[in-house]
């Protein structure tokens, strides 16, 4: 009803999960880099815990889009089942023919999925089953997933299992007679809801999805949708669905914090006020107090006028405040700033300094020019978990409200905040800050030790294998014997498979470019600029 007249081209807060709607908070994208890295990898269980509406489902959609191609995923979503029935429901879900004798049968069908599994390990399939509202599993069900551990070949467990809940979750597993389960619980993850600063960046990332290309909301609009939401992503589309309505009916492009609180008072069926009028009824019953205190006081039988010499008495004279220290802008401030130094040539000239390399404007590209001072440009797609394993500056590619690109320096990373070039500016920004701008391009710079970087897989010959031997020979301690082998074998993909594995990747043997430049980051090498030193924060 709205979408042409905000120009939009979809609803931007359905509440049906979609992957490509998907905020990164800080913890979702950790969540979901380790649910990647759960399903290339065995053992065990990975638990991810959270409120209701706090992502959990989209989540999952965004990790089956991002699933390895070796990966079979078995999704269950409704675990209120016997164990007979969740274990038949397990096999149908990876399509396996079951007989009405064997669809009874627990141990037939305990022996069915062990023969499948042994089937996918053998053509280097991994297995991953995914149960949805899993506090809803009854304990002797969750006794029966525990048991489905057990499947497994002398050296790797041939099921890996992510279990998907509510907060009871946790308290379900936390039984004394399930605590063997809750042992085999290799990780563990909570969606907490957003911040006010999250909240901002998430509407206006789920906007910019749908097509808008101006802003909507207004800064005390989107304060306000974090006061009545809580934070709570489910909570914050229904509202701003609503405001959105809301604001169409009476033909206004601009959504103000009186027309998101009429949204919300719809939404919770009550009447609802504004955040300052709380602490404007108590300091005024304050007052109240206060003066009726005085007036009795004063007024009272007590009351005795103060001695001349007393009311004479000057006020002490108040010290003067101090100056409030400066804030910071932030990127939202920067990037609006018409002085900003967010161009190409800007963050080129910026990266290849960090290299101890020369930009010159007006001259070839970038990455011509990198090339010239013996860099390799590599174009990636990546997250901020998989830039802070990269550990290498970069340029990001950022998008505004407006639409306009800009294209900065990450020259350091920390937890919560990040380090940027703007040319001669170096700012500090939150993460939350810098998500809502980023959706996942970058170029970073490798000085490769050989002349031509390419995928290094079986079969391949030349200095580059034996370059990636000696690399992966250093990186597990061994010591290095002139010369090593330059032919990619199968010693070879196996020591790839390992670090792979240490790097979250899928370990399928394949040195791809990325693996090469995780290896390179990994080690260290001499004369390359980091985000953060090694063993550092």
């Amino acid at each position: 009803m709205y979408l042409s007249f905000f120009g939009l081209a979809e609803k931007p807060f359905a509440i049906t999960p979609d992957p490509r709607y998907l905020y990164l908070s800080g913890r979702h994208a950790d969540a979901l880099a380790h649910l990647v890295y759960g399903i290339s990898h065995a053992g065990g269980f990975i638990q991810l815990t959270g409120e209701v509406g706090t992502g959990k489902t989209t989540t999952i959609r965004s990790l089956l889009a991002r699933a390895p191609k070796n990966a079979e995923i078995a999704l269950i979503i409704n675990p209120r089942l016997s164990p007979v029935e969740f274990v038949q429901t397990l096999c149908e879900e990876l399509g396996l023919g079951l007989s009405d004798a064997e669809a009874g049968n627990i141990k037939e069908l305990i022996d069915q999925l062990n023969r499948y599994l042994l089937r996918a390990h053998a053509e280097g399939r991994r297995v991953v089953l995914i149960v949805d509202e899993a506090q809803n599993l009854a304990p002797d069900v969750l006794e029966q997933v525990r048991l489905l551990t057990n499947l497994e070949t002398e050296s790797q467990k041939l099921l890996q299992i992510i279990l998907i809940g509510q907060p009871e979750l946790r308290e379900l597993l936390a039984r004394n007679d399930l605590r063997q389960l809750a042992q085999r619980v290799t990780a563990r993850y909570h969606l907490d809801p957003l911040s006010a600063e999250e909240t901002t960046g998430y509407v206006r990332h789920r906007l910019r999805v749908a097509g808008a290309t101006a802003e909507i909301f207004s800064a005390a609009a989107l304060r306000e949708v974090y006061r009545l939401s809580g934070g709570i992503p489910r909570v914050i589309n229904v509202i701003c669905d609503r405001a959105l309505l809301g604001a169409y009916s009476e033909e206004s492009h601009g959504i103000g914090a009186g027309l998101v609180r009429r949204a919300g008072s719809e939404v919770f069926d009550e009447p609802l006020a504004p955040r300052w009028l709380a602490p404007a009824a108590t300091v005024a019953a304050l007052t109240l107090v206060a003066i009726g205190g005085w007036a009795l006081w004063h007024y009272g039988p007590w009351f005795k006028s103060a001695p001349a010499a007393v009311a004479a008495t000057a006020p002490p004279i108040a010290a003067p405040a101090p100056t409030p220290a400066p804030v910071p802008p932030t990127l939202t401030q920067l990037l609006q700033q018409p002085d900003t130094a967010t161009s190409a040539d800007a963050a080129f000239a910026q990266l290849l300094e960090l290299w101890n390399g020369k930009y010159v404007v007006g001259g070839t590209d970038g990455c011509t020019q990198a090339a010239q001072q013996g860099l390799e440009c590599i174009n990636l797609r990546s997250t901020l978990a998989q830039l802070r394993a990269l550990n290498r500056p970069a340029i990001l590619m950022l998008a505004d409200s407006a639409g306009r690109s800009h294209q900065v320096v990450l020259a350091a990373l920390g937890e919560d905040s990040a380090t940027l070039r703007l040319g001669p500016q170096q700012v500090d920004v939150g993460i939350a800050d810098l998500s809502r701008y980023w959706f996942g391009e970058l170029v970073v710079l490798w000085k490769p030790a050989v002349a031509t970087v390419t995928e290094l897989r079986a079969g391949t010959r030349g200095p580059a294998v034996r370059h990636l031997r000696t690399q992966l020979l250093r990186w597990n301690g061994a010591a290095v014997a002139a010369p090593v082998s330059a032919t990619y074998d199968t010693e070879l993909a196996r020591l790839v498979e390992d670090f792979q594995r240490s790097a979250h990747q899928t370990p399928d043997g394949i040195a791809n470019i990325e693996t090469q430049l995780l290896l390179d980051s990994a080690l260290a090498t001499p004369g390359t600029p980091l985000l953060r030193s090694p063993g550092g924060g």
